[in-house]
């Protein structure tokens, strides 16, 4: 596409924002609401539209060139990203579930659920994408040389001399026409046995007629079936209810699409080191040519300041601080008689300080009594506007002043001449001359002081005090004393000798710094929940997709750990745990974390670090060369897997000497160090948490994902997926459906080990002869043991247990209570009514 196109995606993504941020405000000024249906549809709306403005942002800001652009689509796209995260938690408050079901917003609006689909900002790899390489290829070097290397062997080929080449090849040729012979006698020898036979039963051969009648029949047969199933296939293609088989192929203008999108993230780098340069060389320029004119103009404005200052006070002024902001404080817009007015009255609040120094503790009585007072009156405010009220932002400012920049330098812009959407060196130069004047302004204060004393002496023979002097020493030096009591406690550096290089050498040799899996979220497949709102209506709990565990790891993970402003301004996860059954993809999300933000991956599993740096200082040790190396090399994800073993209510016998609880009080400690500039997530999963301790397993782990096995709709579309990236092809012959429905209670592990054991070399050779049925992945899958429904009741009972889960139903009883309430009182008042009906009856 071209940049007209790119641009037009922009232009209406930044037109979307404007009504919505329009509409937040308008949302804040009214008043508390008390009905939770109507504020969840409220954040539902917005939320998707933010998603919808999120796609948009995100493909502006991948194919746009022009490098001052997309600065400011940069700014945009993360402040929307925090702001989707900002209504996810508040949605999460709302309704004390992780998960949410918009299926009549989206039928309102008209939207399918793909469109709510958290997409992956692709510039989280693309930025950082040289470090990435580099990083991987240090670390495949350090596990071949530990002998780590997790990736399969490569088999050894050894070098063959060309005689036994030669001899090898004759073997397999002499075999294979001894094989071609002795088929081709074999056929001759049952010719000959079959005349032989005929000969002696008196049998006549066979009727060349007849022979060619039957050949006809059959062929004729083959080919209507031809041209009806071809037919067929037209009136299916007309109808809508398959692809046309041009479809199946890759499209030649998709191919060119995707070389076009290549060719300008080249352009992209180009024109942003062309931008770069142009910062420094037009800075200079400007600085050249206009510094001398800005330094006059500045020096004849002060002097002409001094003047008025003089003429309508008697004196001539005092020369404001640099803490005062220095002669911006002359240039702003004021009169001089307005800021020797302000110099006045700090001169004069300064001698009221030592006054005020001795009422303070009269004052400090009435505020006490003051606050007591302002209690009682906003607790009375609190009773009368009880309701639920749209929390503060950090992001909507962000947001804010990103689109009044849109407004005011890019939607009206001329950008005729700019064909090839390279930088503006007229928004760079007004950019450059702003610095350029702070930095001369700079100077100027300097030499205008010493000139302003150099008047104070030679009309006024005023002299410097040096009273003054000694007062500010003192003020200094008391602020000295100050920040020495703010100090705070650093944590102390265990290994302050050691680079981070050497740190990492011993992680990766340790096994304790590993090697991700190549694999993306997308790749997690599975099928939005259509039923979810329905089934809340009736009081009735729905288990999530897969669809929303996807979601939840795109908002909770990703997103935080992909961007650096995104995670210092928003609700901060620190850590995250995944439990499910064995085999529904816990680890592969966990790897999938990785590759999509590029994060160092490690390992802390109980089984993990058995045996591995002893003891309590060794466990210290370990943890502070794990998270030094976690904080030098961000974004980092801290994988603690079967993390149930850490929080053992007991200690297995045979997992005694493995020590599975040595993480168990570090953690919460280590978990309260993590600070909002630390982009690192601890991520744990379990198979079994109804194992653990639930109290301190809720204290480490905050966020809780419950992953479910899939339903009929996600198994569908991984057969489906699987059979086709193994190689298989899906034809009219194998009935998906019937395999979606026979494997309820299976896993996507279940699946692809299936489907792997079906398609073998020599089965996906025989698909033309022999098309795929449903029952070759039966009988696999029988061998395989399912996820029984009371393994899902467990698990839903355990959630139950937690903080949000209990929570859920606290809140759940709460809304039945109300509405039992207000069913007695209408009885009640019903009831009134008809005795009153009745009394009236009997005096008439």
């Amino acid at each position: 596409m071209s940049h007209t196109t790119y641009n037009k995606i922009w232009a209406e993504a930044q037109l979307s924002l404007n009504g919505l941020l329009q509409r937040e405000m308008e949302e804040k000024s009214q008043r508390p609401t008390k009905d939770r249906l109507l504020v969840f549809q409220m954040l539902g709306t917005f939320y998707i539209k933010y998603v919808q403005i999120f796609r948009n942002l995100e493909a502006a800001y991948d194919q746009i060139v022009h490098p001052q652009k997309r600065l400011i689509i940069r700014q945009m796209l993360d402040g929307v990203m925090g702001r989707i995260l900002e209504l996810k938690n508040e949605m999460v408050e709302l309704e004390y579930s992780e998960f949410h079901y918009f299926d009549d917003i989206l039928q309102d609006l008209k939207l399918s659920p793909d469109s709510i689909d958290i997409p992956i900002p692709r510039y989280f790899i693309k930025e950082k994408l040289k470090a990435l390489k580099e990083r991987e290829r240090i670390l495949a070097q350090m596990l071949l040389d530990a002998g780590l290397y997790d990736d399969e062997p490569k088999k050894s080929v050894k070098a063959m001399v060309m005689e036994e080449a030669v001899r090898l090849i004759q073997i397999a040729e002499r075999a294979r026409q001894g094989r071609l012979r002795a088929t081709f006698m074999k056929q001759i020898y049952l010719e000959e046995k079959r005349e032989r036979l005929a000969r002696l039963h008196g049998v006549k051969g066979p009727n060349p007629d007849a022979s060619a009648v039957c050949i006809q029949k059959f062929w004729r047969a083959h080919a209507q079936l031809k041209r009806t199933l071809k037919i067929r296939d037209d009136e299916m293609i007309f109808l809508g209810m398959i692809p046309p088989p041009h479809f199946q192929r890759p499209s030649a203008s998709l191919i060119r699409a995707q070389k076009v999108d290549i060719l300008r993230c080249e352009i992209q780098e180009k024109h942003e080191s062309d931008y770069q340069k142009a910062l420094v060389s037009i800075k200079d320029r400007v600085k050249e040519i206009e510094g001398p004119d800005i330094k006059e103009s500045l020096q004849d404005q002060i002097r002409q300041w001094f003047i008025e200052c003089r003429h309508l006070t008697g004196k001539f002024p005092d020369y404001p601080d640099e803490e005062q902001g220095g002669s911006t404080a002359i240039f702003s817009a004021k009169t001089p008689e307005e800021v020797a007015a302000e110099l006045a009255a700090k001169e004069a609040e300064q001698q009221k300080k030592k006054g005020k120094k001795k009422g303070e503790k009269e004052k400090g009585k009435k505020k006490t009594k003051g606050k007591e007072v302002e209690k009682k009156t906003k607790k009375k405010g609190e009773d009368e506007e009880d309701g639920w009220k749209m929390g503060p932002s950090n992001f909507l400012p962000i947001m804010e002043a990103g689109n009044n920049k849109y407004k005011d330098v890019w939607q009206n812009r001329d950008e005729g001449w700019n064909f090839s959407q390279e930088y503006d060196p007229e928004l760079i130069k007004e950019e450059k001359r702003k610095e350029v004047e702070e930095e001369i302004r700079v100077q100027v204060d300097e030499l205008m002081r010493q000139e302003l004393k150099n008047l104070k002496l030679a009309v006024d023979r005023e002299t410097e005090k040096k009273a003054k002097k000694g007062k500010k020493g003192k003020g200094r030096r008391k602020g000295k004393k100050g920040g020495r009591k703010k100090k705070t406690k650093k944590d102390k550096d265990l290994t302050p000798d050691r680079t981070i290089d050497s740190i990492f050498k011993e992680l990766v040799e340790e096994g304790i710094l590993i090697r991700a899996k190549k694999v993306k979220l997308s790749d997690y497949v599975g099928e939005y929940s259509y039923l979810g709102t329905t089934l809340r209506q009736v009081d009735i709990e729905p288990m999530p997709s897969l669809t929303d565990v996807r979601q939840l790891i795109a908002l909770y993970g990703i997103l935080p750990l992909g961007s650096q402003s995104v995670h210092e301004k928003a609700p901060l996860v620190k850590s995250l745990l995944l439990a499910g059954p064995a085999g529904v993809g816990k680890k592969m999300l966990v790897h999938a974390l990785c590759t999509e933000t590029g994060a160092n991956l490690f390992n802390l599993s109980a089984a993990n670090i058995a045996g591995k740096y002893p003891g309590k200082a060794g466990l210290q040790m370990m943890l502070h060369l794990v998270f030094k190396v976690a904080r030098q090399l961000q974004p980092s994800v801290i994988w603690i897997g079967d993390t149930e073993k850490t929080f053992y209510k007991k200690v297995p016998k045979a997992e005694k000497e493995m020590e599975p609880k040595r993480l168990k009080k570090q953690l919460p400690k280590i978990l309260k160090t993590m600070k909002t500039v630390d982009r690192i997530l601890v991520v744990g999963t379990t198979r079994r948490p109804f194992d653990a301790d639930l109290k301190a397993f809720c204290k480490v782990y905050k966020k809780i994902i419950l992953v479910p096995r899939p339903d009929y709709a996600s198994r569908f579309v991984l057969w489906k997926h699987f059979i086709q990236y193994n190689g298989g092809s899906v034809t009219k012959q194998l009935n998906i459906s019937c395999l979606a429905q026979v494997s309820d209670g299976y896993t996507q592990g279940h699946v692809v080990s299936a489907v792997q054991a079906v398609l073998t070399e020599r089965r996906l050779m025989q698909q033309i002869k022999k098309p795929l049925i449903a029952a070759e992945f039966l009988s696999f899958l029988a061998r395989q043991d399912p996820v029984y429904k009371e393994e899902e009741e467990t698990f839903k009972a355990w959630y139950a247990k937690t903080p949000l889960g209990k929570a859920r139903i606290k809140s759940l009883m709460e809304t039945e209570e109300t509405g039992k309430g207000k069913g007695k009182g209408k009885d009640k008042a019903k009831d009134k009514e008809k005795k009153k009906g009745a009394k009236k009856g009997k005096k008439k």
